[in-house]
């Protein structure tokens, strides 16, 4: 049975609630006013909208006065500039249409937050959401109005180093925090965006549209070849998702998706964006994405590079005068004097920009309002309270053998051993905006500021992290002797992960592992704090040492969340968005596995598994530890069977077994017993995050609606099929308990 598309439904909705709303007015009123704009412009002037150039200087000056620019990336990072520039662009063209300026705010532009991969180890979207609020606002001060963010790739191979600007490997939890990170860079106005006039809004923009994240080999820029149907089950709906919460903007992507590379791709940028799904934003490339083309030999030089891009959709040509000259200019005009591109669609592309531009309020307010920033900036107390709650919530637990955490504020002593224990710029992580290092906190100065002068803090660097000097390690060693307990804090450099930092070695880099076990055998007991930005293989450390945290790049509040977690202040709460494989062998390797026709069963050779490695992860999805316990009982349904139009409820009860108040991410799964193409083993379908005292139970309940239970069949129609569903709740992927129910005809 076909289900109803819910795109169509929420559309229909969306046009009843607000037909005649004051905001469908608004819309309607830029409509027109879009269309007296095209009716006056040139075709130069057209094309210029969708040209972005890059930074700031005469020789863009004057072209923006000739109207030739649309928007600009980089180079404002003041709101006097901004409005200087502005100027050029409203008080000395012909017609006065305002630029955007466009930076990358990823996780925090002031203020830096945890990385993205980080935050989503939080599992808590409504957090992240006021993270890109702070964010929004500090960058909309500064003049900018358009982020290229968030990155909602899935991704699912540790080794391509933009994994850290994304949430992980699972589409539901990247939806939910998608939608969650859109609403936070533009308020939860309605889809058509009128919300974006406020001043303290920003334009977002979904990357990396489509398939970045499943480069082969995990090398950035690479081929992408996948089926229709892990495109539109895995890759697609988080940018869907982004759609339905009202992103102005998405950017295409580097690389080829089945032979046809991302940023020519009529398929994925028409059909399924424009047509499909019905939105009306603005397409933009990566970085020369369109000039890169000619690379792929997908197209034989720039015009045919102008031509291929524009006619599958993209709207405005990033930096494609940065590398291999212009490519949508003078090419656009060219193609349309040779008769294959015509003025209409050249107009279809500048509606789309203006579009997005009287969203944004800015023909009404073009220039930032610096003295309403200055009369109602945000508290530096509150920016700092969310960045360390967020901070705090990132952190996940992976060992805690024998209870050594939390540490005693009595302790007499404590050994600070590791090259990221007082590193400010490399705990910012990538991608840090106008982010200092004189603003962040870090681990050493975290621990003084918790504990004060009682214990005495033998700090040393130890090692760098990425070379072969062992000239530190006595000195490590002699400050492990010598205290009651040690905390190395080991891991990355910022720029080994992030883009163009792809890797085939996932261990912590340089001599830092033979440091760790220098330390180890002086037998003192040891906490590894490890930042990086992907899961790393972290096997002997994972077997050896008696607790582990994996802390990513937290960024300013870096040291006071760590020191709260290491001493108890903030019973840790963190859950895995993406599993820890053992080895670089077992990628990919994450939850959403598919069954196959011998499955693993151990020590019996012709079963689908490894000779030289167990089948499961180090860690798995989903997983992170407490400093207290928790049980799940009683996993119950309200119906045992249910048709295809209803709904059914899961509950299950939720206990703190431990000592310590604590909060747990309760996870719900499903698993299609038989099916009509096959299935994945495990699909997590809802989460919530709950805070217990102890002793204390929850029954925690869970809706499953119809379309959670839905599909694609063979023919790629959304369908739902009667049969068993088997439900898990638990705190991971892995320890579930589980029940079922059936859907009938």
């Amino acid at each position: 049975m076909l289900i109803k598309n819910l795109t169509a439904v929420f559309y229909l909705f969306t046009f009843i609630l607000f037909r005649f709303s004051p905001a469908l007015i608004a819309q309607e009123n830029y409509e027109t006013k879009i269309e007296e704009f095209i009716s006056k412009m040139t075709l130069d002037e057209k094309i210029g909208q969708l040209i972005q150039r890059i930074g700031v200087n005469e020789e863009i000056e004057k072209s923006i006065r000739e109207g030739k620019v649309g928007s600009l990336l980089f180079g404002i990072h003041s709101p006097e500039e901004a409005n200087r520039v502005q100027k050029i662009a409203v008080e000395e063209t012909r017609l006065g249409i305002p630029l955007l300026f466009a930076n990358d705010v990823i996780h925090g532009y002031q203020t830096i937050f945890p990385i993205p991969l980080a935050e989503a180890s939080s599992w808590n979207p409504e957090l992240i959401k006021k993270a890109c609020e702070i964010a929004a606002f500090e960058a909309a001060s500064d003049g900018t109005n358009w982020t290229f963010a968030p990155m909602v790739d899935i991704v699912r191979d540790p080794r391509w180093g933009r994994i850290m600007e994304g949430s992980g490997e699972d589409p539901f939890l990247g939806s939910i925090i998608s939608s969650a990170r859109v609403k936070g860079f533009q308020g939860d106005g309605p889809a058509n965006g009128t919300g974006l006039k406020d001043k303290t809004k920003i334009a977002a923009c979904s990357k990396h549209y489509v398939a970045y994240g499943g480069a082969e080999g995990g090398r950035d820029y690479n081929t992408v070849d996948i089926s229709e149907r892990t495109l539109h089950e895995v890759y697609l709906p988080p940018f869907h998702s982004a759609v339905n919460s009202g992103v102005a903007s998405i950017m295409s992507a580097f690389n080829d998706l089945n032979g046809i590379p991302a940023s020519g791709n009529y398929f994925t940028l028409t059909e399924i964006l424009r047509n499909e799904w019905k939105w009306d934003g603005v397409v933009i490339s990566d970085w020369n994405s369109i000039g890169e083309l000619v690379k792929h030999r997908f197209a034989k030089d720039k015009n045919d590079a102008a031509l291929k891009g524009f006619t599958a959709g993209v709207d405005i040509d990033m930096a494609g005068d940065t590398i291999d000259g212009n490519i949508y200019s003078p090419n656009l005009k060219n193609l349309v004097e040779q008769g294959l591109i015509t003025v209409e669609q050249i107009n279809k592309s500048v509606r789309n920009v203006l579009r997005m531009k009287f969203k944004l309020g800015l023909f009404e307010n073009p220039y930032t309002d610096i003295e309403f920033f200055k009369k109602n900036n945000l508290e530096k107390s509150y920016k700092d309270s969310i960045a360390l709650q967020l901070a705090k919530e990132s952190i996940v637990l992976l060992k805690n053998e024998n209870n050594l955490l939390p540490l005693k504020k009595e302790i007499k002593s404590i050994a600070l051993i590791g090259p990221l224990a007082d590193n400010p710029e490399d705990v910012m992580g990538v991608w840090s905006a106008a982010g200092k290092p004189d603003d962040v906190i870090t681990v050493l100065k975290g621990i003084e500021n918790l504990i004060g002068d009682n214990t005495k803090i033998n700090y040393v660097k130890g090692c760098n992290i990425n070379d072969n000097d062992t000239s530190g390690f006595n000195d490590a060693i002699q400050s492990a002797e010598n205290s009651d307990v040690v905390i190395l804090v080991v891991g990355e450099e910022r720029e080994m992960s992030g883009e163009a930092a792809s890797k085939t070695d996932l261990n912590i880099p340089g001599i830092q592992e033979e440091l760790i076990k220098r330390i180890y055998e002086t037998g003192k007991p040891v906490v590894v704090v490890l930042m990086s930005g992907r899961p790393l293989t972290i096997n002997w450390v994972s077997e050896n040492i008696s607790a582990v945290i994996e802390a990513w790049f937290l960024g300013d509040q870096t040291g006071n969340a760590i020191a709260e977690v290491l001493f108890g202040d903030y019973n840790p709460s963190g859950k895995l968005p993406v599993t820890f494989p053992r080895s670089t062998g077992q990628i990919p390797i994450y939850y959403y596995q598919k069954s196959t026709g011998r499955p693993f069963i151990d020590k019996e050779k012709y079963t689908s598994r490894y000779l030289d490695s167990p089948n499961s992860p180090l860690y798995p999805f989903g997983y992170g530890l407490s400093y207290t316990s928790f049980s799940y009982k009683n996993i119950k349904v309200d119906k045992n069977r249910i048709d295809k139009d209803d709904f059914v409820i899961v509950s299950a009860d939720v206990s703190n077994t431990g000592k310590f108040e604590g909060e747990e991410v309760v996870q719900l799964y499903i698993q299609d017993e038989v099916s009509s193409v096959t299935r994945p083993v495990k699909e997590l379908k809802g989460f919530q995050k709950i805070k217990l005292k102890p002793g204390e139970t929850k029954t925690i309940n869970f809706k499953l609606i119809p379309y959670m239970l839905s599909f694609l069949d063979k023919d790629m129609k959304r369908v739902i099929e009667p049969g068993k569903f088997n439900v898990m709740i638990g705190g991971n992927s892995i320890d579930l308990i589980s029940t079922s129910f059936e859907v009938i005809e």
